[in-house]
């Protein structure tokens, strides 16, 4: 066999473009148009693609290495064919042409580049979700981006195995369509629906329905993970639904809007002494900052000042001004200076977790006049942490340290 298009390999050959580390060699070509060594024009098909991906290539160099691709996407061999598939799967030089006729090929060489590739389309994906099978559907699914329109031909036409993979990718955008058509297909199947709760961030109001459908373990990972809105945060914690119920401590780190949440704490009889010590405890200061400011009537910003202030005086007038019980001033005390005195090494989950167990540690260790039900409250949580760190927070739970 003579390979098609011989001749531009040989002129993609002679190509003077620098600092090109994967050269190909003459006798590289040659396996390219070689009939017999399938191995030999898959590795030289690599070395291709490599090239090709590096920059610096003119126009005509481009249009060269693009009708070579167009020759390798077709040969006969399948190793030649997954060898490109491969190896230009993420790749933003493979043209649209050649990645469509990849993803219409063998599962072995389209699946990598459904998964990836950045040249396919809306339309290309939504064509695919159609008349694919399930595991072209589920390569689509957990691509790192799903366009709106692509979810939405999965929630309404996708395998259950596709449709419960686009549901838990954080990459998948679902618009408020999306999320209604999800609900509606399967409103008999709650333990599809579960997969929402693996979501990093969902929409208060889809956060509100799922309670009401999803079972009592998933709700209490559900409550862990994601901000509730404040009045079901407080219906749950006053048992008023019977399946659930709710950390308002947690709740108040997670809320997107502190502010908010106080107010509704407060409109509800929840804002007391022991929740707002729980919340310094655990290291909530933003909460503890609009609680003070809500209690005593004043801006947010005029508390942060007044309790951040360098000496004891800022702190002790706006807790005098809050109604706030003096006999847990000096634990208000010595959380803020604990606090202070600590840095967060970082931001991810098991940094939060350490900041936590040390803030409570040191509160412990400085002060002993907190109430009993509080101490005994973050001592648990302070076990629970401790054993969070020692198994390394796996990245699924991690989204559990508020």
């Amino acid at each position: 066999m003579c390979v098609p298009g011989v001749r531009v390999v040989w002129e993609f050959e002679a190509m003077s473009v620098q600092a090109l580390r994967a050269r190909l060699t003459r006798e590289d070509v040659a396996r390219l148009a070689s009939a017999q060594d399938d191995e030999g024009r898959a590795l030289a098909a690599r070395k291709i693609c490599a090239r090709i991906s590096m920059p610096g290539l003119t126009q005509s160099e481009r249009q060269a290495a693009n009708a070579i691709l167009e020759v390798l996407a077709g040969d006969a061999a399948e190793i030649v064919r997954r060898a490109l598939s491969v190896t230009l799967a993420r790749s933003p030089n493979l043209p649209r042409d050649v990645a469509r006729k990849l993803a219409a090929d063998i599962d072995s060489i389209a699946v990598p580049v459904i998964a990836g590739s950045p040249s396919l389309t809306e339309d290309d994906l939504t064509e695919i979700v159609r008349s694919g099978t399930v595991i072209r559907q589920l390569a689509i699914a957990g691509r790192a981006e799903v366009p709106g329109k692509v979810v939405r031909e999965l929630v309404m036409r996708g395998a259950d195995p596709a449709v419960q993979r686009v549901i838990a990718n954080d990459g998948a955008h679902f618009d408020a369509g999306c999320y209604a058509l999800t609900f509606e297909r399967y409103r008999d199947q709650p333990a599809m629906l579960e997969h929402f709760v693996e979501r990093a961030s969902l929409p208060m109001e889809v956060t509100e329905k799922l309670i009401n459908v999803i079972s009592e373990a998933a709700v209490e990972r559900l409550v862990s993970r994601h901000a509730l809105p404040p009045q079901l945060a407080v219906e749950l914690a006053e048992a008023t639904r019977e399946r659930a119920t709710v950390d308002l401590v947690e709740q108040a780190g997670l809320s997107p809007d502190p502010r908010r949440f106080v107010q509704q704490l407060q409109m509800n009889g929840r804002l007391t002494p022991s929740l707002i010590l729980r919340a310094l405890f655990r290291g909530h200061m933003s909460f503890f900052e609009h609680c003070m400011a809500e209690l005593a009537g004043i801006p947010h910003a005029k508390a942060w000042l007044l309790i951040h202030d360098a000496g004891p005086l800022g702190l002790d007038a706006v807790f005098e001004r809050s109604g706030l019980p003096r006999r847990i001033l000096p634990a208000v005390r010595a959380s803020v200076a604990a606090y202070h005195s600590l840095e967060m090494g970082g931001q991810g989950p098991a940094d939060v977790m350490k900041f936590r167990a040390a803030l409570t540690q040191r509160i412990f260790t400085q002060f002993q006049g907190a109430p009993e039900a509080d101490l005994e409250y973050c001592m648990s949580r302070l076990e629970a942490d401790m054993h969070a760190i020692n198994e390394d927070v796996p990245a699924g739970a991690a989204r559990q340290a508020g």
